[in-house]
């Protein structure tokens, strides 16, 4: 079963895009079906493989969904864990898994895209001299 519709995925790619016109930051989705072993293990390993740890700031931000399994994951580079609140990205995902619960998954994603945008809007605010999109705005996707 596929968790987002085509309209979904589009909408969550809209809510990409808006973020990052506020800020340096890249933000990505990541999807697979299962999740083999420990969630924040995984999501830092597609982290490092999607090469969210070489922006110039270090300012990448990843949400990671593992659609069977149930678990998912919000990676922050060093850049933007070392300026967000203490409790920021665990209080996103509980945002998010209120939505999950209720099997919004897209609003849920949307959310958490939202709270992570304008946080890197606050740290990272965009500026057209420099800014340049380091990562492609895509939902990338696993076995």
């Amino acid at each position: 079963m596929k968790l987002l519709s085509e309209t979904e995925e589009t909408k969550i790619l809209e809510s990409i895009k808006n973020a990052e016109t506020k800020t340096s930051g890249e933000i990505k989705l990541h999807i697979e079906k299962f999740c083999k072993g420990d969630v924040l293990e995984k999501a830092i390993a597609v982290f490092e493989k999607l090469k969210m740890h070489e922006t110039d700031l270090r300012n990448g931000v990843l949400f990671y969904v593992a659609t069977e399994s149930k678990k998912f994951a919000i990676i922050g580079d060093k850049g933007i864990n070392e300026k967000v609140p203490e409790k920021f990205w665990e209080n996103t995902k509980e945002l998010m898994k209120s939505y999950f619960i209720r099997q919004e998954f897209a609003n849920g994603i949307i959310e958490g895209i939202k709270l992570a945008g304008e946080q890197l809007h606050v740290f990272f605010p965009y500026n057209s001299a420099t800014d340049k999109n380091e990562l492609s705005n895509d939902i990338s996707f696993g076995d």
